[in-house]
């Protein structure tokens, strides 16, 4: 992994911290620190994701952080990260909570909406993502930094991947990441946009 790739996930980490009030679960911080990398090109397929779950991630991702007047988490491939994440990275324990995870969202969506995930309404996959934000990092949401729940590893992973892509990196932060060089002290309103996160 290249130092400047170094800088830019370590400095995603410092974002995350700041955006989810200071705490990154335990398999984040080692996921990303390991220095995992997502495949690239067009012939790209998941390497632990069905295509439906894929499809969950890349939605879910795209609600958390969507297209505005710079592209989602969509655009930036943030699916294709998790997958390496979760498939490379991740314990077991862990990979194992994260697909449950998955499980447990279509679950939920054939009880309130009758639908698995996928074939919700835009509408009902929004209402269902802010639910877990809000059951996730509410006031009252309990925080387990070694065994963190399935929408606090996904929230975290789509931050991290977004800002470690192209595409966040230059064009959501309008930054330049240059190797050798690391200022942790830059005041966070200097750093330009931050989060177009929905659900919070």
């Amino acid at each position: 992994m290249s130092a400047s790739h170094d800088l830019t996930r370590r400095q995603a980490l410092r974002r995350v911290g700041a955006l989810l009030g200071g705490v990154i679960s335990a398999p984040t911080v080692a996921g990303v620190l390991s220095g995992c990398q997502q495949q690239t090109g067009p012939d790209w397929t998941p390497s632990i994701f069905s295509a439906e779950q894929n499809e969950m991630v890349d939605t879910i991702a795209e609600i958390i952080i969507p297209a505005t007047d710079t592209p989602g988490a969509s655009a930036a491939n943030v699916n294709r990260f998790i997958d390496a994440m979760v498939g490379e990275s991740y314990r077991e324990p862990d990979r194992k909570r994260f697909m449950k995870g998955l499980e447990d969202i279509n679950a939920r969506c054939k009880t309130d909406y009758g639908s698995s995930f996928v074939d919700c309404s835009a509408e009902q996959q929004r209402s269902l993502v802010a639910a877990l934000d809000e059951e996730t990092f509410g006031a009252d949401a309990p925080t387990d930094r070694e065994e963190p729940s399935f929408f606090r590893m996904m929230k975290e992973l789509v931050i991290v991947g977004y800002y470690t892509s192209e595409i966040g990196a230059t064009q959501e932060l309008k930054t330049n990441v240059v190797p050798g060089y690391y200022d942790g002290d830059v005041p966070y309103e200097e750093v330009g946009r931050a989060w177009s996160g929905a659900g919070t």
